[in-house]
């Protein structure tokens, strides 16, 4: 305040106590209410209010009308006093609205939400002609939501409507329609908004925006198309651009979202930095990365809501080494991160297995003091696990002050993710002696473990707690359980849990029919995918490789190529590189190698054939003694993936079967040189319900020297009997 606008106040503050000092009977009750607005308005501490309070009590100045109390209430109350405030309003004999305007908005402006309700409903019984204010009525209806007192904020809308405020006051009904549409009561705001008498560009920028938080874009766009184009501001374009981008992910088209960009060029909202970073973060959303690019280079300004939009959608679009080029863009420009960047960042180190990455973002972190960020330090944990440094992890989580069941699941879900189930059961047995209740998340970290460790028993566990903790229901629960126990080799339980799932989606039927295709139920897999589409289902890429795959394991190759032509003729379900490894493999396993050739030379343009499919074909020329042909697979797959022990052992596999000793020995020397990374096979063997795993020349099974001299008796005992 400026000291010619200080001025009047410090004459009105000196004449008080100029006339105190003279004879305090001289003062009357008609100067308390601008003393004391004086003394808010000069910022003077509240001893000093205390004082003239203590003043006007003396000199019975508080009980001759209201307006002097209400002076003091408004003081105490801008001076974060609301005790002092509410002890002499309930001592006041003379009340009036405005007294419980005061009370109401002070409790109200210090956000004490309760009080201030409490004190309205009172003041409407008690006073007949109590008036609350406008802004005291804004206030209350934000108290209502934040609350999440829906009841009150309906009882509020029926005084309104008594009273004619609502007809009275734009900014009332805003604030009452912005209530319902916080409290997600859509049905309730949409007919608030067609009983308005008036609608402002606020009242459809309010509704617009609880459409597209609702998950209702199309009721969103509808709405900002129903407004003139001059009548559209930076809030309704901000709207009905979250609209578009949930479009967009619910599997409609970024078009919309491009409609509503040309408005916003048009009427030249590109400046409005917030309206710059909706249309960013519209289409990171829609995973149109090129038009993010080109928009965020457009923007005039940025800052790290603009820089973060950026990268969620290159990690949105799978794009993590570019997110991570990203970061370093930003740091050059000044632009310091904050958590969500942080977070995304982990998650494209996450992805792209790089331990080193997260090492440096937690230094990051803890240098911008990040670390006590829930969100962060949880990121943390699923980054260092799944980056396979779970002594870090572990580490972290043994430091962390609280532990949430966010921070269990997120281990339990690490040690399986490295396949480590034995210690992700351990975690969950420390959670539950920890007295932490598990969630969905929980029990999908239990079944992935379950999967790994390929233990029916521990899995039928695992099942019984879903039930029992009210999970088993949910689609991800259930989905992942129909997976394990056909990974368990259950088929029955897999079946079972499939047929009793109250609803299902495309990744529930892919499960069923990846169990069957891998349990050997090949033709059962087909006709899982006739009943989805039956059932209006739209299979995907992930459904069809495990159609494909079923077929090439169980030899249906008209059936595999049928599913095949069918992916082709389809622009929605174009088959990718994986699709024509797996026709590669399903025709050489039928011995039909020129059409498995033909596959791999007819693939369109940005496809190559990669390891999976020549590994494939030389799989299958070993099997049919097809040496020549094997000779150029196995020669593009030691090309494509020379550290692999898999190509040598198969291409000398075939030399050895077709009589080519030379041929042979030139691998295995090859090999030798190379020193290939050696991946042993495993078999599985269930020993009352429970999975022992054997690796080849492997000691580390406890029983191991028991059952080798098991095995070398068996052994003894046949050659002496044949």
């Amino acid at each position: 305040m400026s000291s010619s606008c200080t001025k009047p106040w410090q004459h009105i503050l000196s004449h008080y106590h100029q006339t105190k000092r003279a004879s305090p009977f001289l003062l009357d009750s008609a100067i308390l209410p601008p003393t004391f607005k004086a003394l808010s308005l000069l910022n003077h501490p509240p001893k000093h209010g205390m004082s003239l309070h203590a003043d006007a009590i003396k000199l019975g100045l508080l009980t001759t009308s209201s307006s002097s109390p209400n002076s003091i209430i408004t003081f105490y109350m801008k001076s974060a006093m609301p005790d002092s405030a509410s002890k002499l309003f309930d001592e006041m004999t003379l009340r009036d609205s405005v007294s419980w305007n005061a009370l109401i908005h002070g409790f109200l402006a210090l956000g004490h939400h309760n009080p201030a309700l409490e004190y309205f409903f009172q003041a409407r019984i008690n006073h007949d002609a109590f008036e609350p204010n406008v802004s005291t009525l804004v206030l209350l209806l934000h108290s209502c939501w934040k609350l999440q007192a829906f009841h009150r904020g309906r009882n509020i809308h029926g005084f309104l409507l008594k009273t004619g405020l609502f007809s009275d006051h734009t900014s009332i009904r805003n604030s009452l329609l912005s209530f319902y549409v916080k409290s997600r009561d859509m049905d309730s705001a949409k007919a608030l908004f067609d009983e308005m008498p008036h609608r402002d560009v606020v009242a459809h920028s309010v509704l617009i925006s609880g459409y597209a938080l609702s998950g209702d874009p199309e009721s969103a766009v509808r709405v900002f198309r129903s407004i003139g184009a001059s009548d559209v501001d930076g809030l309704a374009m901000v709207g009905v651009l979250q609209a578009c981008a949930a479009a967009a992910a619910a599997g409609g088209s970024v078009g919309l979202g491009r409609m509503v960009h040309s408005h916003v060029v048009r009427r030249g909202f590109e400046a409005d930095l917030f309206v710059g970073n909706s249309v960013v973060d519209m289409y990171s959303k829609c995973r149109d990365v090129d038009s993010a690019v080109r928009a965020f280079g457009l923007m005039p300004g940025t800052n790290v809501v603009s820089w973060n939009s950026m990268l969620s959608g290159l990690v949105r679009s799978e794009m993590y080494s570019e997110a991570l080029e990203l970061f370093g863009s930003m740091s050059e420009v000044g632009v310091e991160g904050d958590e969500v960047t942080v977070v995304n960042l982990l998650q494209a180190s996450k992805k792209l297995g790089m331990g080193v990455w997260c090492k440096c973002i937690h230094s990051f972190a803890i240098r911008r003091s990040f670390e006590t960020n829930e969100f962060v330090l949880n990121s943390l944990l699923d980054a260092y696990a799944k980056c396979d440094l779970l002594g870090l992890a572990s580490r972290l989580f043994e430091r962390l002050d609280r532990r949430d069941v966010i921070s269990w699941s997120t281990m339990i879900a690490g040690f399986a993710h490295c396949g480590k189930p034995d210690e992700a059961v351990a975690f969950f047995l420390d959670m539950r002696l920890a007295n932490e209740t598990p969630n969905s998340v929980t029990m999908l970290g239990l079944l992935e473990a379950c999967t790994v460790s390929a233990e029916l028993r521990l899995s039928k566990g695992v099942h019984g707690l879903a039930i029992r903790n009210g999970f088993a229901d949910e689609l991800a629960v259930g989905t992942a359980l129909v997976d394990v126990y056909a990974k368990c080799g259950d088929l029955a339980s897999s079946t079972r849990v499939f047929g009793a799932m109250p609803e299902r989606n495309v990744m529930s039927w892919n499960a069923m029919i990846g169990g069957l295709g891998m349990n050997g139920r090949t033709r059962e897999a087909v006709d899982v995918l006739r009943e989805m589409e039956v059932r209006n289902v739209k299979p995907n890429g992930v459904t069809m490789l495990s159609v494909l795959s079923a077929c090439s394991h169980g030899g249906l190759v008209e059936e595999g190529l049928s599913c095949f032509r069918r992916m082709k003729e389809d622009p929605l379900l174009q088959p990718g590189l994986e699709h024509y490894s797996c026709v590669v493999d399903m025709l050489g396993r039928a011995g039909e190698l020129e059409s498995a050739v033909g596959v791999i030379e007819g693939m369109p343009e940005g496809l190559e054939a990669g390891k999976a499919a020549w590994s494939a074909l030389l799989s299958a020329c070993r099997s049919h003694g097809d040496v020549e042909l094997g000779q150029v697979a196995a020669s593009r797959v030691l090309e494509l993936e020379p550290t692999n022990s898999a190509g040598y052992l198969l291409a000398s596999s075939m030399y050895a079967k077709g009589g080519l000793r030379e041929e042979m020995a030139s691998v295995r020397r090859s090999m030798r040189e190379s020193r290939p990374r050696l991946e042993s096979g495993c078999s599985v063997v269930h020993v009352q319900e429970r999975a022992h795993k054997f690796y080849s020349w492997d000691g580390s099974h406890p029983h191991c020297e028991e059952i080798y001299d098991t095995v070398e008796r068996i052994h003894d005992t046949m050659y002496r009997t044949l």
